[in-house]
């Protein structure tokens, strides 16, 4: 099944724009040292099973990593357990926006 995907671009102006929006950075902890979207909750991924609890079939979220790659296998791993998710493409190497 094919995975929802935002540009970096795209998901900057949904921020700029107010959109609330459930970001989940699955990168290292060494990696998120170097800076996250604002707002982004971390959870890294190797610890997503352990933190099915966190994600409600409710919300949809947009998975961030450095390229893309990590979060994709993520999103198709959350897909198949029936939540609702979003990559981002290009990950933080792609990201132009604020961090913090």
């Amino acid at each position: 099944m094919e995975i929802k995907e935002i540009t970096t671009e795209q998901l900057e102006l949904k921020l700029k724009n107010g959109e609330k929006i459930e970001l989940v950075d699955v990168r290292e902890d060494e990696e998120v040292a170097q800076g996250m979207i604002p707002g982004a909750k971390h959870i890294k991924m190797n610890d997503i099973p352990a933190h099915l609890d966190y994600f409600s079939k409710e919300k949809e979220y947009v998975f961030i990593c450095r390229s893309g790659v990590r979060s994709e296998n993520v999103c198709y791993y959350l897909q198949d357990q029936g939540f609702q998710v979003i990559n981002m493409l290009g990950g933080m190497l792609d990201w132009r926006g604020e961090t913090e």
